[in-house]
């Protein structure tokens, strides 16, 4: 049997940074993510995460007035935390800007959480549909080979919309199982999320192979 485990951030308000108009809810950053809401008119936001020693993460802040999830995927040590609004073109000016300390209380957590990438909650169909293809086993490693044999047996490669996507393009992992179809950001959503509801850690990647860029997972 196996019944989904379904993490869901929230934000308590025990550790809130307050800069105009951003909030940054550090609370549960032992659990691998923060919480940022943005109270301003602005229509692009992005939010920049840099661990000191490694790689800077970019996001859309695509919430208003509501907190949305960031992950913290570098593990333990100090984090900089940065919104920027758009003024014009490319053109970004700093709302925001915190350093925190991260201490995971498990290495695994930040692979484990929903967030704008890998967006799920207990009630997801997709969700539902990893629990019925994993049943039969209660071992890890025979449930990301499920998981993975359904995904690309399920689905087929979007070529239509590969060529037409748009910068900021997240998944709805419930729309993209419905269809049938998807692009690789599409593929690598939904078999995270099945993975990350049965308690399997998987770090979904979005950049560069070569000069094509793409999107896949990491099973841990």
């Amino acid at each position: 049997n196996s019944p989904a485990k379904v993490l869901v951030p929230s934000a308590p308000g025990t550790t809130v940074y307050q800069e105009k108009k951003v909030a940054m809810d550090a609370s549960n950053t032992n659990q691998g993510y923060v919480m940022i809401k943005y109270g301003g008119q602005n229509q692009k936001i992005k939010v920049q995460i840099v661990k000191s020693s490694g790689t800077t993460y970019t996001y859309n802040l695509n919430a208003r007035n509501a907190y949305e999830t960031f992950p913290l995927t570098d593990g333990n040590g100090t984090y900089s935390i940065k919104v920027f609004e758009n003024i014009s073109g490319t053109k970004y000016s700093q709302a925001f800007s915190k350093s925190i300390g991260v201490k995971l209380a498990n290495q695994y957590l930040p692979f484990l959480y929903p967030n704008q990438y890998v967006n799920f909650n207990a009630g997801s169909n997709t969700v539902k549909i990893g629990a019925q293809i994993t049943k039969s086993t209660s071992d890890d490693l025979k449930k990301v080979e499920l998981i993975y044999d359904y995904t690309v047996g399920h689905l087929t490669y979007d070529k239509a919309k590969a060529a037409s996507v748009q910068t900021g393009y997240l998944p709805d992992v419930d729309a993209v199982l419905g269809s049938k179809k998807g692009i690789c950001f599409d593929y690598a959503s939904v078999m995270a999320t099945m993975l990350r509801s049965q308690n399997i850690p998987c770090k979904l990647v979005v950049g560069y192979t070569g000069s094509l860029y793409h999107a896949w997972i990491n099973v841990y």
